[in-house]
């Protein structure tokens, strides 16, 4: 547990480490120290619905982030348009393969959750030319995405490209495919961290999509004080995102400020 002011408020923040009974544990916890609304981003979009009865249950509003609920049982949302981002990278290998027939992979991450909208989102905008040969979790644990990379690539050694769920991930997926003998393999994924955009610089990364989680927390909570205090704001509320590759990767946004 942590707790920090923002904005006039106390805010108190836990983790869940992607388990769903975690997450409901530490629902319980905030219900305990009768906090006056919860800001929850999920671990599982099949959760969802028992932790949000859960605070309903204890007159405690829900507001999420990244992803998005039934609008009349939370409070509000601040969202990534998981799809979209997916359909980015899925485009930038759209124009990069120039119609030649090729193969992709997919290292996603937790299954049920913000994985399965990015991956639903690319796939679904994979031109015809390029043919996904394998899917599988990581569950965004870069030891088991480094694993499952070189899998991939023992399976399918014709392997062109690889769309990862996000940059931790990807750097692990990197040096599988390196060690393996496949460079060539071309990374897109998620996130736009600074380590991200320099391993656009070096090639490492072809392209990511930029969804800076700073402008996540900031919208979050600035919409939620202005919602609890009936003052004008979105309801269901989008982070920006963005397709950045080493060309633009100089004018990228901020994706989470360091603290000292």
């Amino acid at each position: 547990m942590a707790v920090v002011y923002n904005n006039f408020a106390r805010t108190v923040t836990a983790e869940s480490h992607q388990n769903a009974a975690k997450e409901l544990s530490n629902i319980e916890d905030m219900i305990a120290r009768h906090v006056d609304v919860i800001i929850l981003q999920t671990v599982s979009t099949q959760a969802l619905k028992k932790d949000i009865a859960k605070a309903e249950e204890a007159g405690i509003p829900v507001f999420l982030t990244s992803v998005g609920a039934d609008p009349s049982g939370i409070l509000g949302a601040v969202v990534v348009d998981l799809k979209a981002v997916g359909r980015l990278d899925a485009e930038w290998i759209r124009h990069d393969a120039a119609g030649r027939g090729t193969e992709a992979g997919v290292i996603a991450g937790a299954p049920g959750a913000a994985s399965d909208l990015l991956v639903e989102g690319f796939t679904g905008a994979s031109p015809a030319n390029v043919r996904v040969v394998d899917n599988q979790p990581a569950m965004f644990d870069p030891a088991r995405a480094r694993q499952v990379a070189a899998a991939m690539i023992q399976a399918h050694p014709g392997l062109d490209y690889a769309f990862v769920a996000n940059e931790e991930m990807a750097f692990a997926a990197r040096k599988a495919f390196d060690e393996a003998g496949a460079k060539g393999v071309k990374i897109v994924t998620v996130n736009g961290t600074d380590e991200g955009l320099a391993a656009l610089k070096d090639g490492r990364f072809a392209a990511t999509v930029a969804n800076s989680a700073a402008d996540t927390g900031q919208l979050a909570v600035e919409n939620v004080i202005s919602l609890l205090r009936q003052q004008k704001a979105e309801k269901i509320d989008k982070t920006p995102i963005r397709l950045v590759t080493e060309e633009d990767a100089d004018t990228a946004p901020l994706y989470c400020p360091r603290h000292e």
